[in-house]
């Protein structure tokens, strides 16, 4: 990877732990749950492409602040591997219908960190039956009437699957806390 010396057990911040599908704890580190046979992937995040919709004058107003983006969790299903499956859970931002194609450009250049979004429109359509009301992170309020609803897909997934399929023990980071490599955003870019 790109973070030499770093340690994915202690460098999140806040960890969720599950046992079979259930959250158990929600610790700053994972040394007293971390075992030897444990393995780990990481996935990229939809803040990695922020600063691209910033640079394309499309305002994310939790932007630099201490709050989330709003998440949700769709019916829209995975595509399931053996016994894992489950809705996508994806995250949410208002962009003016003006700049809906340029947000669509600037985030498909970023295939690693979720990409082009994966809904643009009525929330219903994938499952969301109340846009004020996130599964996880923080309601952001449209901010004008001409603002469309843009939807991405998230690194949240992973949990809302592990609570479908109930493995005996996952760990993941908690919504909002990301492991965080030396590489600059534009280098996930692939145009």
């Amino acid at each position: 990877m790109t973070s030499p010396g770093s340690d994915i057990r202690t460098d999140v911040g806040l960890y969720r732990v599950y046992e079979n599908g259930v959250l158990v704890d929600e610790p700053e580190t994972l040394e007293s749950h971390w075992r030897k046979d444990l393995v780990t992937f990481l996935l990229g995040c939809s803040f990695s492409f922020e600063h691209a919709l910033l640079a394309n004058g499309i305002d994310l107003p939790y932007y630099g602040s201490e709050r989330n983006v709003p998440m949700f969790i769709t019916d829209i299903e995975t595509v399931g591997s053996g016994r894992f499956s489950g809705p996508m859970v994806v995250s949410h931002r208002w962009v003016p219908a003006d700049k809906v194609v340029r947000a669509v450009q600037a985030t498909s250049r970023f295939p690693g960190t979720h990409g082009a979004p994966i809904h643009i429109g009525d929330p219903a359509a994938i499952g969301i039956p109340d846009i004020t009301k996130p599964d996880y992170g923080e309601v952001w309020e449209q901010g004008s009437s001409d603002e469309v609803p843009m939807f991405w897909a998230c690194g949240v997934t992973p949990q809302s699957v592990a609570m479908s399929s109930k493995p005996e023990l996952m760990i993941t980071h908690s919504p909002g806390h990301m492991f965080v490599t030396d590489l600059k955003d534009e280098d996930l870019a692939v145009i």
